[in-house]
């Protein structure tokens, strides 16, 4: 008797081809393993960056399936929507883009408060919205929006208050747009990773047991799907991505 194996990337159908997915904050270490895996299965891939360093550093620079435009603040209201409006037809976004920081509730500042909740929740807001707008206009044939929470805003977390309440922000709107927008078939989800296994979280916490973190490509797997038409009935989940952490 013959053990499955687990599909690999060269062998999983390319049931992206032919469709536009965003990926913000693709230049990110998350964000290279999700664009690699959209490539993998037939994906044009678009990718705003803040900066062109990041375009120019990332490892799909020069795939010529990837639109990357440098300059696009994802806070900026006008500049995220002309990103989406240039998108021909949108299947999917996925918003990855965000920033992380943490500190005492008496040390934490209100500029400091501010700036998460425009690194992550408005960020992920203006995102939605625009794929929203662009999906419609692009025939109603539905889609994907597949957003990235934490795991602080499900599980209490101290010395972090200003990040959690951002992410919890983005696993709010998560559930409530799963709402508004299905019956036009645009299914709204979200992953929950703990903490990844990239360079800079093993430069931060030397002595963790980097083992039990979940890879970002594996996570990434998680995006994807939750992002593919092969993901016929699921919407509003918030996924804990945690590994054995």
């Amino acid at each position: 008797m013959t053990t499955p194996q687990a599909p690999s990337l060269t062998t999983r159908p390319n049931d992206f081809e032919g469709r536009e997915v965003v990926v913000t904050g693709g230049a990110g270490a998350l964000g290279r393993a999700v664009v690699s895996q959209l490539l993998a299965r037939g994906a044009r891939v678009h990718v705003p960056c803040l900066h062109a360093s990041e375009r120019d550093a990332a490892p799909w620079r020069d795939d010529p399936s990837v639109r990357a435009v440098a300059g696009v603040d994802l806070g900026d209201e006008a500049q995220v929507r002309a990103f989406f409006e240039a998108v021909p037809t949108l299947w999917a976004s996925i918003q990855i883009a965000g920033g992380f920081a943490m500190a005492p509730l008496t040390e934490t500042t209100l500029a400091a408060w501010r700036h998460m909740q425009d690194m992550n929740g408005t960020t992920c807001f203006l995102a939605c919205r625009e794929a929203v707008r662009r999906m419609r206009a692009s025939g109603g044939e539905g889609g994907r929006l597949v957003n990235v929470a934490a795991r602080p805003a499900l599980v209490p977390t101290g010395g972090m208050a200003a990040y959690a309440a951002s992410k919890a922000a983005v696993a709010n709107l998560t559930v409530s747009l799963a709402e508004e927008l299905a019956g036009e078939g645009i299914w709204v989800n979200a992953v929950v990773p703990s903490i990844m296994d990239t360079p800079a979280n093993r430069k931060a916490m030397p002595k963790a047991d980097h083992a039990a973190w979940p890879t970002v490509e594996a996570v990434a797997e998680t995006l994807v799907f939750l992002a593919s038409p092969t993901n016929a009935v699921t919407r509003g989940a918030l996924v804990p991505v945690y590994g054995r952490s």
